[in-house]
Formats: structure tokens, C-alpha cells, sequence
């Protein structure tokens, strides 16, 4: 697990550079008690360890 600081951005991308697939973004805003991927300022986020076996996309409802 490693901590980032971003200016602004998505999670998407952020999942992509980090997880190697864009669509785990739901990992990290998990982690960090987010629901939107969009970020906006300044944000510290926790970046899970990657996990080949993770899926991604819409969080359970």
C-alpha cells in the first residue's frame, strides 16, 4: 500500500497508473471513503496493493 498527493484529476487514471487497470478505481475510492471519482484540490490518497484477482467497476449498491 503506498500514500499519493494529487492535484485534482480522476481515479481513473490514477487506477491505471497505479493498479494497471482503470476500471479497479472503485478499490481506491474505497479505501479513501470516496464515491465520486472525480477529485478536485489538493487530495491524499491510499492506494491499495495491486491484486491481479480484483474486478473493478460500479460499486455494489
Amino acid at each position: 500500500m503506498q500514500t499519493i498527493t494529487v492535484a485534482g484529476g480522476n481515479l481513473f487514471a490514477i487506477a491505471a497508473q497505479y493498479l494497471g487497470d482503470a476500471t479497479q478505481w472503485i478499490r481506491i475510492a474505497q479505501q479513501n471513503g470516496l464515491t465520486d471519482p472525480m477529485l478536485s484540490g489538493l487530495v491524499t490518497l491510499t492506494i491499495p496493493d495491486v491484486n491481479p484477482n480484483a474486478t473493478g467497476g460500479a460499486p455494489a449498491q
